[in-house]
């Protein structure tokens, strides 16, 4: 967002504006054209700030409308998470035939894009390409980047998206899982998280071999490459996997009128039983914790 950039450049304004104090010195009691320029520019900063805070919280209302909506609706949704220029919104691109803007620039994207892609053995799932994480990312920009990182929160599956080639991988994965644990998203509670190791294609070699060797002790681990789709049918194996599991066996009785019900169990579930009795049928189903309270919004909550 707009606020994270200013939040970013208002700290930089005494840097960038020394050189002229230092060139033109002030005159009797009147402070210099830098030091003038430097108030001028945190004024018009902190004004854009405070117009730009009310329109998060409307921002920030409004997807909780979307989301409220989204849970009545028989998807779930994978949100990418990642450092910046990890591959994120290349991977996003790839899977859903996007065109998200994919550049090596800080907050490169700053407001989450959502698309519908389909899953092995699932119906459709929505995918969501977020903001960037960035080093000892301060609270005041997760504070900005709230809006977007709720999400996240609000994810059945995380995706964290690596570069694996990068030489600080493991120093960029603990920033990012930093992040998550500060807003709720990672830890006990949270939802299941798999590691893209992207980038795959940049290693050979001894190195290329070692994180093969590692990632395959990994089950939460998948090695792709964003950029030529390499083994990323696999990523949505796991992906689709991480949704169904945890499931349990649920009876559920339907009239014979609640077609579009019954589809949904078959095309979420598996469905393990039937038996009809007059009009109403007794399904056996096995579904996820996050698909039964999908199914009771959408379906249940009028009976």
């Amino acid at each position: 967002m707009e606020l994270a950039h200013l939040d970013y450049q208002a700290g930089r304004l005494v840097r960038s504006w020394t050189h002229l104090e230092r060139q033109r010195g002030g005159f009797g009691f009147l402070g210099g054209p830098g030091e003038t320029q430097i108030e001028a520019d945190r004024r018009l900063i902190r004004d854009r700030m405070a117009k730009l805070r009310k329109e998060l919280e409307q921002v920030t209302r409004t997807r909780s409308l979307h989301r409220a909506r989204r849970q009545r609706a028989p998807w779930p949704v994978i949100a990418l998470v990642g450092y910046t220029n990890a591959g994120k919104s290349t991977l996003f691109n790839l899977l859903t035939k996007a065109d998200v803007m994919a550049e090596n620039l800080l907050f490169a994207t700053l407001d989450p894009t959502m698309r519908e892609i389909a899953l092995p053995g699932l119906d459709k799932a929505i995918l969501s390409d977020t903001v960037g994480f960035i080093s000892d990312l301060p609270t005041q920009l997760v504070a900005a980047f709230r809006a977007t990182l709720e999400e996240v929160i609000s994810a059945d599956v995380i995706i964290h998206v690596r570069d694996i080639s990068h030489p600080d991988s493991d120093a960029q994965r603990q920033d990012v899982e930093q992040v998550l644990q500060e807003i709720g998203a990672a830890g006990e509670g949270g939802a299941p998280l798999i590691e893209a190791w992207n980038k795959i294609d940049l290693l050979n070699g001894e190195e290329g071999e070692r994180v093969q060797a590692e990632a395959q002790r990994r089950e939460d681990v998948v090695l792709i490459s964003a950029l030529s789709g390499d083994n990323v049918d696999a990523l949505l194996r796991c992906a689709a996997e991480k949704l169904r599991s945890g499931s349990r066996s649920r009876t559920i009785r339907l009239p014979a009128s609640a077609g579009e019900a019954i589809a949904w169990l078959h095309a979420n579930g598996e469905i393990t039983g039937q038996n009809r009795e007059g009009v109403e049928t007794e399904f056996e189903v096995r579904l996820s914790d996050a698909d039964w309270a999908r199914f009771q919004t959408r379906y249940l909550s009028e009976a």
